[in-house]
């Protein structure tokens, strides 16, 4: 049923088959210029949940060896669930996939960016509705099979400052947690009625900050979806046009990870 997704990964096979074999040495495989990241590094400042661990990281070595030769490596611990990362389905629903489970094809897909900047402004605890992909479709047509709903709110502004991104800055606080998602409805419209790969925001979960029942992760997982959160310059997108790629850690019984994700513009 999803015919683009496997051309694409053709596609993006084929140019590194070429960019291997030579066949363009003079001009890169894939224009740096279309190329957004859309992660944020992980370090002291990456934001997480405020029950998770945060990043740390442990110098082993850094400097010249006794051999007289550079060498540098670090021992890195982190909770599964912060900074950009991926949902796998197993996060919120029992006996779907795992992280390393999850196929190229949720990862990689056409992106729909459906932006939401002026209702999050009006409304920390907004929550993307079915009229908001409805107006999406009307001035980009339907979405295509095997895309990536993504939601910006312009919550990246945000970003660096745990009290304006989560509404709380306090460990452990999950009472005062406020920043946009997706409404239940619209999750369940997406599930149903489009043929998506995934969702994903530029908040720290796929459901809106005060929630108690994570219903759209029970809905998106329990469909065997993965959800990326914490997304990086989701307002370089276009609404439509471009490829979004995103490659978590291959966590064995993962419920999910760390990931590098990025855009390639049309």
């Amino acid at each position: 049923m999803r015919r683009q997704v496997p051309s694409l990964l053709t596609g993006l096979a084929l140019l590194l088959l070429a960019a291997c074999a030579g066949l363009h040495p003079h001009a890169p495989a894939i224009d740096p210029q279309k190329i957004v990241d859309l992660s944020y590094s992980f370090g002291p400042e990456t934001i997480y949940w405020p029950t998770a661990e945060s990043f740390t990281l442990e110098r082993v070595h850094y400097g010249p060896t006794e051999q007289g030769y550079w060498y540098a490596a670090n021992n890195i611990s982190m909770a599964e669930h912060g900074g950009t990362h991926m949902d796998a389905p197993i996060h919120f629903a029992r006996g779907k996939r795992t992280s390393d489970q999850v196929p190229l094809t949720s990862c990689i897909g056409p992106a729909v960016v459906i932006n939401v900047r002026p209702q999050a402004a009006a409304d920390r605890d907004y929550r993307l509705r079915i009229d908001d992909i409805q107006s999406w479709e009307k001035g980009n047509g339907r979405i295509p099979a095997g895309a990536i709903v993504i939601m910006e709110s312009g919550w990246g502004a945000f970003w660096g400052n745990k009290l304006s991104y989560l509404g709380t800055d306090k460990p452990g606080d999950v009472a005062n947690l406020h920043f946009p998602g997706f409404s239940k409805e619209a999750a369940e419209f997406l599930v149903a009625q489009r043929d998506i790969a995934a969702i994903g925001v530029d908040t720290a979960s796929i459901d809106y900050g005060p929630s108690t029942d994570f219903v759209v992760h029970r809905i998106i997982n329990g469909a065997d979806k993965p959800g990326f959160e914490n997304l990086a310059n989701l307002e370089r997108l276009p609404a439509s046009g471009a490829t979004l790629v995103a490659l978590p850690m291959k966590i064995s019984g993962g419920s999910g990870g760390p990931a590098r994700i990025i855009a390639v513009l049309p």
